[in-house]
């Protein structure tokens, strides 16, 4: 038997509307380093989306080089395999890969190509051993494929002759990375090896979060078939989609994202996957929840009076370091402009251990009629456009201590551009 662990899209080093949360990420790290050992697995497969962005902090590669480190040293055998997503540097997390494969760990950023034109499928497949050292399963370890380093492949093939049907086609590239991965990997593996194939990808009919993913190529065109992974691979571990989800069948399945990383994510059952194989299939999936370290709060959309009164009725421990304050939106409905509405939210949070992250405004939905015609910006001047501007959003002229307000603005914005040219 052969225990693997598949989670992915850690995001380490996230900005969360303007707000790190480096201990967030520390305590997930922790837990699963418990959790490895508890389950006393044999793999961790990290299915892309290591880091948020492709040039990360300094704090949040630690966070990744001090767990590989502490995973080791309570692990001696355990292997981890790496690979990158779309939010990745494919470059950046290959950099280490020397001294990270000293402590088990593999680590693809990139597909390579060799000189005949076929695939270096080699380097892309990772033996995964057991506590003896036995090689029980290959991992067909397949990083994000950015369009140029497959749709530019296909084009040399095609100036080649090869028949290749289309030159820029990024989906027939992924499709046949796919096809001479597993071509490879089932001329390597030996009697009672099982193939377990890691992706970061989006598949046919995944569902995807309300506002958090990155979108990998505009319009979609990324997104493929779950018949690139045929019946003789065990178990297929994806990433990307932050919602954990099989896809299909149960051996193809996405882990989530093992926090929310966006309000709308809030009520997703986060987890990472456990997956044991049994010589060459696959015997059983588990799903493991991930304790949330940070709690987080979305209220509304309703009227600020009862916005206020779900706030209110939160049950929030005092005694939390600030660290662990929960993270809290308000979608508050408004019928007309309330320009204290900060104020008196924030009079509301007074005393509160929450972090007040977003405060969103929606606001009533005026009748086309209403909407101002088209008119000449330079001849309507400020004044005009704010009052027109104010009316088409509102249904409504602004009254007069309104527009004393914009006028002393105003006055304030053109007084700085007059110090500021002197």
């Amino acid at each position: 038997m052969l225990r693997l662990i598949h989670t992915a899209d850690w995001h380490l080093g996230q900005s969360f509307h303007g707000q790190e949360r480096h201990e967030e990420h520390r305590a997930f790290l922790a837990w699963l380093l418990e959790t490895l050992v508890e389950r006393d697995a044999d793999a961790l497969l990290v299915a892309g989306d290591i880091f948020d962005v492709v040039n990360p902090s300094l704090r949040a590669q630690e966070l990744l080089f001090d767990f590989i480190v502490g995973a080791h040293e309570r692990l001696p055998t355990l292997d981890i395999v790496l690979i990158a997503g779309n939010h990745d540097s494919g470059n950046r997390i290959e950099l280490p890969a020397p001294l990270m494969q000293r402590l088990r760990t593999h680590a693809r950023g990139r597909v390579r190509w060799l000189d005949d034109g076929r695939l270096d499928a080699e380097r892309l497949l990772v033996p995964l051993t057991d506590t003896a050292g036995e090689t029980r399963a290959w991992c067909l370890a397949l990083p994000f494929l950015r369009p140029a380093e497959v749709t530019g492949q296909m084009a040399r093939d095609d100036e080649a002759g090869d028949g290749e049907e289309a030159s820029n086609d990024y989906v027939a590239g992924i499709n046949r990375v796919h096809r001479e991965l597993i071509d490879a990997a089932r001329e390597r593996r030996g009697d009672g090896q099982a193939l377990v194939a890691m992706s970061h990808a989006h598949l046919h009919g995944a569902a995807v979060s309300e506002a958090s993913e990155r979108p990998i190529v505009i319009g979609g065109e990324e997104s493929i078939s779950a018949a690139l992974f045929p019946d003789d691979i065990a178990y297929v571990a994806l990433g990307h989609l932050h919602r954990a989800q099989k896809v299909g069948e149960a051996r193809i399945r996405y882990s989530g994202s093992p926090l929310p990383l966006d309000f709308s994510e809030l009520n997703y059952a986060h987890q990472v996957v456990e997956a044991t194989l049994d010589g060459e299939r696959l015997a059983g999936v588990e799903s493991l929840p991930v304790p949330r370290p940070v709690a987080m709060h979305r209220l509304g959309p309703a009227p600020l009076d009862a916005v206020l009164a779900e706030l209110e009725a939160l049950e929030l421990d005092a005694d939390l370091p600030r660290e662990r304050w929960p993270w809290l939106e308000l979608r508050v409905e408004l019928e007309a402009p309330m320009p204290d509405l900060r104020a008196r939210v924030d009079a509301a949070l007074e005393g509160k251990p929450l972090r007040l992250l977003r405060l969103e405004r929606r606001l009533p939905q005026v009748a086309a009629e209403n909407a101002p015609e088209r008119v000449d910006l330079e001849t309507l001047g400020p004044r005009r456009l704010f009052e027109r501007t104010w009316q088409g959003r509102w249904g409504e002229p602004p009254d007069d201590d309104i527009l004393a307000d914009f006028d002393r603005l105003r006055q304030d914005v053109l007084d700085a551009g007059e110090e500021d040219s002197a």
